[in-house]
């Protein structure tokens, strides 16, 4: 059976942390659900604790990428067999966690990208043209089909996360990852995900967030 975890970067998300894991709960047990505080000034990682899941913590905020990393790395120590990777904001629906873990386990992917783009009423627009321009130009750096970039809702596999090793520490991660699983030669499939937007205030600064974009999408790796 394949031993899935799951890895939730947070920061300052005391507001909707509890329910995610809650809900994350009904499809995978607590010791197979992994937070990453990120320097949070809140009660997220008191909330962490709590529900019983484990807590990796940075002392000072150091970005998504950084989170992912110390969350992955992690999970590879509890012998993984594949991470799915979500946001703390309730912007990914725990109820697509059975339809990541069933592509996966068709064994034609390494890696599941969720796709939000089937099911637009959700998203502004300045997100859709967004998501658009940056999946198309990372489809031009890669020269694979991806439909939606910029989903940090994924399922990867423990070969590419011993293989792949990312370098930003931002948002932008996201998008070095991709480019380099891609230039590694691995399978990328997608499933539809909800697109789920409430008004919640991003931690994301969209200038430095799209000058970073770009460098990552320029630099050779």
């Amino acid at each position: 059976m394949t031993r899935f975890f799951i890895v939730i970067p947070a920061f300052n998300a005391e507001t909707t942390l509890r329910r995610l894991l809650q809900q994350v709960s009904t499809y995978l047990p607590p010791e197979q659900i992994i937070v990453v505080d990120d320097g949070s000034v809140d009660t997220t990682c008191d909330i962490a604790a709590q529900m019983n899941v484990h807590v990796c913590v940075h002392q000072r905020n150091q970005g998504k990428g950084a989170s992912l990393r110390t969350g992955c790395a992690f999970a590879l120590a509890q012998n993984c067999d594949a991470v799915i990777t979500m946001d703390a904001d309730l912007q990914h629906a725990p109820s697509s966690i059975p339809d990541f873990i069933a592509a996966y386990e068709t064994g034609q992917f390494d890696i599941v990208l969720g796709n939000r783009m089937k099911d637009l009423k959700g998203m502004p627009l300045h997100r859709i043209l967004s998501n658009l321009i940056t999946t198309g130009l990372v489809r031009m750096r890669t020269g694979i089909s991806i439909a939606d970039s910029q989903s940090g809702f994924r399922c990867i596999g423990r070969r590419v996360l011993e293989q792949i090793h990312t370098e930003s520490s931002g948002f932008e991660s996201e998008t070095e990852f991709i480019i380099r699983a891609a230039q590694a030669g691995f399978r990328f499939g997608s499933v539809p995900v909800p697109t789920i937007y409430a008004g919640e205030k991003s931690s994301m600064t969209h200038w430095h967030t799209t000058v970073n974009f770009i460098h990552v999408l320029l630099k050779e790796y």
